[in-house]
């Protein structure tokens, strides 16, 4: 039970420890007002967390003993009828300004109002926690406090900046308690009132805003004069001193360590009017003066102030006669010191106070535009420091520069014309005439194109290159990338001469070409600045055009000639319009439509090009590299020489010649080119005619077995004997029904008996012999599905002549015969079936070994349980 005492007194402490109190605070100690002024006294209650207004009532009491109902902020008649008529005037009310805070206001306090004013709240709740109202004391005095201007009020005080000024104020209080005054100086502007100067209650100077750096350098003070006057001294006025200034006094009571103002009143002393200082600049409206000499502006300064002030006179320069200072340019400035702060060519100096000069050397057109004198006046203060009192802008002053353009004329001629296409132009541009051949005048040039067209098409002129003053050449778009190449070529010969030069002219470059020469001046910046441009007279390009002719004929001086002979063509060449012309051979050969190998095929033989290099082109035949020969036999003249002839060799056969014109240095162009006459190769012989036909003992064969075929050659005419005549066989296939594919080679076999096979992606095995004289035969071992299509053999005869010389003969083709590819279904199917089979036996046998024991197992579990049956009956019937 000992240990048990302490926990209820340990429960009550907590209890108390969470829970608040409400307090009732009015202010501490002694409220002191005096007489006709207001009272405010606030209240409030402290830990009040309540979502609601918390209701307030005010009682009096003279002596602290009995207390009158005052006002309430919740009971409408809860004050005394002692008050009702000021509530109802207005000079007492409350004013809430918090949920949990009211503020007791009462105007016009007369000394029956002191005494003792108490602020309580009325409880709700079911225990009392705290204080629920707080009381304090107000004493009411009696108006002691005196405030008057001395001397007494001005209606206004006129003065100009920097000018000294001084405005007093009398106050004094009779009070019998121990007060203390303060004094504060303002000054209104309008609805606007800014504090000056401040003496405190505690003797302490508190400078307003704004006026903190004045009241620390002594330009600004308050001191006393004897025991109750105010001075306010300003040494040097500004603008912003301009204003209505009033003396307001307070007066102040330490109640307890506290400081309370107990009364406040203000006085209006004098309207101080600032007088601006008068500032006019004045300079000349209009000046022109020549390039290269000296401009003097003069800026004369009228004012009416005599006093120590120092002007800071500042130059602008702009291209407009705006004055706002971000587009002004500054040129010189002297400060307020006589310092100078300009550049080499620029001086400002002053003959008087009042008269302040601008001097440009060497001007030029750079200096045209508007001239601005601006000057400040500056005006010292007590403690050396400076304040601007003045400023003025002059009015613009338009300055022109008259400079001497140079003098010159402009001639164009051409040295160069061209007569035909192709041929070179050279124009050069003069500068005659010069009047004005300074150093610092430059001349460059322009060139330009004009294409010659009808009178009324509107033509328009092409830039062709442009010369800037710093000599930096610029190309126009139709010319740039010729330029680049070395086609036109612009250069400067002499100071005053120009060229331009097309080394190939061509029929796009007929037209009408002038030259525009530009002089350029030299500025103090050493830049350049075109000045003037003078243009020449056009010069036409123009030559007669006339197609270039090229006639090639060609001749056979043999014009009969059997196999194994030389075949000899020569080609003479004749040309129109052509300069300098230079011409390359080549000898083509057209096919007859009785060779079927390549029917109306024209093919290249030898070539000999402008410089006169042979090159083969399409002779292909190994036997004979050196079988033909293509020479120049003249400029113009050309032979073709074919040795040892054949069958094969006949045809079509032509020269193709191209003229070639120089361009220059090494470069041709091609000018014309034209076909010779044809030259016919018909050999008339009487030998044997070969037939070839392909025969197949197969047409459709089983897959796996082997195809034969059979090609033939029949022969009609003369007999040859075997030894005389060999062949070349090719064969070929296409694998399609019809002969809509490309042949694919299968197999050859060439006049030594040399066999040449192609690789194939399938199975199948070629073999191809000679079994007889005019027999061969070609056999497809293993055939596949992708054998089957139209086959065909292409023979090409060889005979010898009587000279011992083989002739090619023309090649032959067989007519294809197909052949089809079937599948055996019995071999197809054979293998599947006897796995089938196989499968399906020993898989019924499985399921009949399974049948068999899943049933003999079943019978032998069945047997089991019905004999469990039986003895389970057995033993009910027993029991």
């Amino acid at each position: 039970m000992g240990r048990l005492a302490p926990r209820p007194l340990l429960l009550a402490l907590l209890a108390l420890a969470l829970c608040r109190g409400r307090v009732v605070r009015v202010p501490t100690g002694t409220l002191v007002r005096v007489v006709d002024t207001e009272l405010v006294i606030p209240c409030n209650v402290s830990d009040y967390d309540g979502p609601s207004e918390q209701n307030f009532d005010w009682t009096f009491s003279s002596s602290g003993n009995v207390f009158v109902e005052l006002a309430s902020t919740w009971e409408v008649g809860f004050p005394a009828q002692l008050y009702r008529e000021r509530l109802q005037r207005g000079e007492i009310l409350l004013r809430r300004t918090a949920n949990d805070a009211v503020e007791l206001h009462m105007r016009n306090v007369q000394p029956s109002d002191q005494g003792y004013y108490k602020c309580s709240t009325p409880s709700t709740d079911a225990t009392v926690q705290g204080n629920y109202e707080d009381t304090v004391q107000v004493k009411v005095l009696a108006d002691a406090l005196h405030v008057s201007a001395s001397p007494q009020p001005s209606p206004a005080l006129s003065l100009r900046e920097a000018e000294p000024f001084e405005l007093r104020c009398a106050a004094s209080s009779t009070s019998q308690l121990h007060t203390h005054l303060s004094v504060l100086w303002e000054v209104h502007r309008g609805a606007a009132r800014r504090s000056v100067l401040a003496l405190t209650h505690e003797s302490r100077l508190r400078p307003g805003p704004g006026y903190e750096q004045r009241c620390h350098g002594g330009d600004v003070r308050l001191d006393t004069v004897g025991s109750d006057v105010y001075r306010l001294s300003v040494s040097r006025a500004v603008s912003a001193d301009q204003g209505l200034y009033r003396c307001v006094v307070s007066e102040w009571i330490s109640d307890q360590g506290a400081w309370q103002e107990i009364q406040e009143k203000a006085v209006d002393v004098a309207t101080v009017v600032i007088q601006p200082t008068v500032l006019r600049t004045i300079v000349a409206r209009n000046v022109s003066v020549a390039e290269g000499k000296e401009l003097d502006l003069s800026c004369n300064i009228t004012t009416d102030r005599t006093d120590d002030i120092r002007p800071e006179v500042t130059w602008y320069f702009s291209r407009t006669p705006d004055s706002t200072l971000p587009g002004l340019h500054v040129l010189a400035r002297m400060d307020r010191d006589s310092l100078v702060h300009s550049s080499s060519h620029i001086a400002l100096s002053h003959t008087d106070p009042r008269s302040y000069h601008l001097l440009l050397r060497d001007v030029s057109k750079e200096n045209v535009g508007y001239y601005f004198c601006h000057v400040a006046l500056w005006a010292p203060r007590h403690n050396r420091s400076w304040h601007k009192v003045a400023e003025a802008m002059s009015a613009p002053t338009g300055v022109d520069v008259t400079w001497l353009e140079p003098d010159y004329q402009v001639y164009l001629n051409a040295s160069k014309l061209p007569e035909l296409s192709d041929d070179p132009t050279e124009l050069e541009c003069h500068v005659v005439d010069t009047k004005r051949p300074e150093a610092n005048v430059r001349f460059t040039v322009s060139w330009y194109y004009k294409r010659s067209r009808r009178s009324d098409d509107v033509v328009t002129s092409e830039l062709l290159a442009v010369m800037n003053g710093d000599w930096t050449l610029k190309y126009g778009e139709r010319s740039k990338q010729r330029a680049e190449d070395g086609q036109l070529i612009f250069s400067k010969e002499h100071v005053d001469t120009f060229r331009f030069r097309i080394q190939r002219t061509t029929e796009e470059d007929r037209g009408n070409y002038y030259c525009v020469v530009s002089a350029w001046s030299k500025q103090r910046n050493n830049s350049w600045v075109k000045s003037k441009d003078v243009l020449s007279k056009p010069v036409t390009v123009f030559w007669a055009s006339e197609d270039s002719v090229l006639v090639v004929k060609a001749r056979q001086p043999k014009p009969f000639f059997a196999a194994g002979n030389t075949f000899e063509m020569t080609c003479k060449v004749s040309s129109k319009n052509i300069k300098s012309p230079r011409y390359s051979v080549l000898i083509t050969a057209e096919k007859p439509m009785g060779d079927l190998s390549s029917p109306n095929e024209t093919k290249h033989i030898i070539s000999l090009d402008q410089d006169s290099v042979v090159k083969l082109e399409n002779w292909t035949d190994a036997s004979r590299v050196d079988g033909v020969v293509l020479e120049k036999v003249q400029e113009d003249e050309f032979r073709y020489r074919m040795y040892q002839t054949q069958v094969s060799d006949a045809g079509l056969y032509r020269c193709l010649v191209t003229a070639w014109s120089p361009v220059g240095g090494s470069l041709w162009r091609a000018a014309a080119t034209s076909l010779s006459n044809p030259i016919e190769i018909d050999f008339q012989t009487s030998g044997p005619v070969f037939n070839v036909s392909v025969h197949s003992a197969t047409p459709s064969v089983i897959r796996g077995d082997l195809i034969k075929l059979f090609c033939i050659i029949t022969l009609e005419g003369a007999a040859l004997d075997p030894d005389d005549m060999a062949f070349d066989v090719s064969w070929f296939v296409v694998h399609s029904f019809g002969l809509d594919k490309a042949p694919v080679f299968l197999s050859s076999l060439d006049r030594k008996g040399i066999v040449n096979s192609a690789q194939q992606d399938w199975k199948s095995d070629l073999s191809l012999e000679r079994v007889g004289v005019l027999e061969f035969w070609l056999r497809v071992h293993g055939s596949e599905d992708q054998d089957f299509g139209n086959y065909y053999c292409s023979v090409t005869p060889w005979v010898k002549s009587p000279t011992g010389a083989w002739q090619k003969e023309a090649e032959l083709h067989a007519k294809p015969v197909f052949i089809t590819v079937k599948m055996d279904v019995l071999n197809a199917f054979k293998y599947p079936l006897l796995i089938g089979v196989g499968l399906s036996t020993v898989i019924g046998l499985l399921s009949c070994l399974i049948g068999y024991c899943s049933s003999h197992w079943w019978c032998k579990k069945e047997v089991r349980e019905t004999r469990r049956e039986r003895r389970r009956l057995m033993s009910m019937e027993m029991d």
